[in-house]
């Protein structure tokens, strides 16, 4: 094992979106290079299951159920790793929507789903975590964006990507604003495998989301190991931006 992946080693690393997707298998490939874990969603079943087995392979991992769109979860989040861990290392801002429909369609609770998940969500983690981070003189944030934060998903994803558009926004404010040792990576994914094209409601778009990711998809390991090398970086190098995409897709 390398100097700089052996940094990530006891480090204090809290994961939205736990449960599946990619925030399971940045959970899986972390607990391998011996960091400290704290797994939040709301499906706690999922994160006990997913606990259980990287405890029983020498991990150290600590479950809170978590909503993101709810403020008072977050704290609590970032209150139990410091009870854990007397630490946070590492937010990894994971958990998020793809509610998948054209303008016309007016899916507006949707549009609000994808706002408080993606946005808001986002948002209340980094203020959970942030005093903690200044205090310390030290910290890393990671805000999970998406290629479509790049480029507006047209026709069927304009609100999706608006959501995206706004993580790199607050990211890079972020990095700008970051107290003193705190870095900040955007990680902008394209087709990965995970529950993530599974949320879209209209029969149209679900139809061709799930073709396309089918026809382009990449394991979630994929931006694992991106995430986990923007980690284990030396603490004066920043990883700002990642975006990755599987070789084929051309979105």
């Amino acid at each position: 094992m390398s100097q700089s992946q052996d940094s990530i080693r006891g480090q204090v690393v809290v994961i939205t979106g736990a449960s599946s997707g990619l925030g399971e298998a940045t959970a899986r490939l972390l607990a391998t290079r011996g960091a400290r874990l704290v797994l939040a969603a709301r499906r706690v079943d999922r994160l006990q299951a997913l606990a259980a087995e990287l405890r029983d392979a020498g991990a150290e991992v600590v479950v809170q159920a978590t909503d993101v769109t709810h403020r008072a979860d977050l704290d609590a989040l970032a209150a139990a790793a410091l009870k854990a861990f007397g630490r946070i290392d590492v937010l990894v801002n994971n958990a998020g929507v793809m509610l998948l429909a054209g303008l016309d369609k007016l899916k507006v609770d949707e549009w609000d789903r994808m706002i408080d998940v993606n946005i808001k969500g986002l948002l209340y983690g980094v203020a959970a975590v942030l005093p903690t981070m200044k205090a310390q003189g030290s910290g890393h944030i990671v805000n999970i964006a998406s290629v479509a934060g790049l480029k507006v998903f047209s026709p069927i994803g304009a609100v999706y990507s608006a959501t995206k558009f706004a993580v790199r926004a607050i990211s890079e404010g972020l990095r700008a604003e970051a107290p003193a040792g705190v870095r900040t990576t955007i990680v902008s994914p394209g087709a990965v495998a995970s529950e993530l094209k599974l949320g879209t409601s209209d029969a149209e778009a679900s139809a061709g989301v799930n073709a396309f990711y089918e026809a382009n998809q990449i394991p979630a390991s994929s931006v694992a190991r991106a995430i986990a090398y923007a980690i284990e970086q030396p603490a004066d190098v920043d990883i700002n931006e990642i975006v990755l995409r599987p070789t084929v897709q051309e979105f």
